[in-house]
């Protein structure tokens, strides 16, 4: 029950953030500052804020469907949402950036990242848990 609650959040999370980036990428300046400067660029916010993100959202959403691709769906979102997590607090620690975008994107990332993980050991003990 636990891993299913926790695979539609994501897909609600995921799946829209990345639609949305990839049909409005001008929108990423706005929030995290992040400007195109030319159609390469354009298409390189859209792929990897959109694509990507959505992505995501659509390999959670389909583990809800499919149980076989849970385990690999968690594994997924936990690495993925550590990674970037892990990135974003270097990267704020280098440049001493506390905005609130970096600071919540942050704390989204980390845990998300260790639920994940968490779902993920709990599935591998116990199949009851989905």
């Amino acid at each position: 029950m636990a891993v299913r609650a926790f695979l539609a959040l994501m897909t609600l999370v995921w799946l829209p953030y990345g639609l949305y980036c990839l049909f409005a990428p001008d929108t990423l300046e706005t929030m995290a500052g992040v400007k195109a400067l030319n159609p390469t660029a354009n298409v390189e916010l859209r792929a990897m804020y959109g694509g990507v993100q959505a992505a995501i959202g659509v390999l959670v959403g389909l583990a809800l469907l499919r149980e076989w691709l849970r385990v690999p769906a968690l594994t997924a979102l936990g690495f993925l949402a550590l990674g970037l997590g892990t990135s974003r607090l270097i990267g704020c620690l280098i440049e001493g950036d506390q905005s609130f975008y970096n600071v919540s994107a942050l704390v989204f990332e980390l845990i998300v990242g260790v639920v994940a993980l968490r779902l993920l050991a709990s599935l591998t003990r116990d199949p009851a848990t989905v």
